[in-house]
């Protein structure tokens, strides 16, 4: 009779657990798909702005050649060229600063109407060397060097920084603090308060630096006289969003 009792206690026991466990697995179910209740919060967003003055220029020279042979226009390419970058060197560009970044050799085509067919009639070799230029006053004069020293292609020539992440770490200081000081009138206004930031992104932006054509520079039959070059001043913008847990 003991040994039923105590085995009959055993099987309510194991009843018991089981039915227990059946229902946290339900509750665990039904939590399933749904979202942690979130916190009450606030999201402001601030800007920062500052103007600095370009240390760098960058621009791309080329010389683009054409011959009957291949032969020929590499001839006259490379020899330009390398008179070019011998003279960026005496103006004093570092050889770090100078990169090949493009040389090309093409077929020469053009239409024949009595056959009604594109002929070949000789090569065209175009090579671009970037110079970094450190000094930018002088911009012009290797400009102007370059052009008459056979440049006849000018891609590009933009003012940048040598260090951007300095100035967009200014920037973001000040979008930092216009954005609490958002938040501070906001949770004021509101009657919260602020408890701690839970969430923070960031953005920055220097915009891109003017383009100049072939005409504006000098290039491409304006002779080789000297063009006044403005670096002017660029906008680095900042953008935050901070979101605050309120109470």
């Amino acid at each position: 009779m003991l040994l039923a009792a105590l085995f009959a206690v055993l099987i309510v026991i194991v009843a018991v657990f089981m039915i227990f466990a059946a229902m946290n697995e339900y509750k665990k179910g039904g939590y399933i798909g749904l979202d942690v209740k979130e916190k009450n919060s606030i999201t402001i967003s601030g800007e920062g702005k500052i103007f600095a003055t370009p240390d760098i220029g960058v621009v791309d020279l080329g010389v683009v050649s054409e011959a009957n042979t291949v032969a020929a226009a590499q001839k006259d390419n490379v020899t330009k060229m390398n008179k070019i970058t011998q003279a960026m060197k005496d103006l004093g560009v570092e050889e770090k600063d100078l990169k090949t970044t493009n040389y090309n050799i093409s077929l020469r085509y053009q239409y024949n109407n009595y056959y009604n067919r594109s002929d070949i009639i000789g090569y065209e070799v175009n090579q671009t060397l970037e110079v970094k230029i450190r000094d930018l006053d002088k911009v012009g004069d290797i400009i102007a060097k370059a052009a008459e020293l056979g440049a006849n292609q000018v891609g590009s020539l933009a003012f940048t920084f040598d260090d951007p992440e300095k100035l967009n770490q200014d920037a973001r200081i000040k979008a930092i603090a216009n954005a609490k000081e958002k938040a501070d009138t906001l949770s004021s206004s509101l009657g919260v308060k602020l408890v701690r930031i839970i969430n923070f992104s960031e953005s920055s932006y220097i915009p891109p630096t003017p383009y100049y054509s072939e005409k504006a520079l000098g290039i491409g039959g304006g002779g080789a006289s000297t063009p006044d070059i403005q670096t002017g001043q660029n906008e680095v913008t900042s953008s935050v969003t901070i979101v605050y847990e309120i109470q």
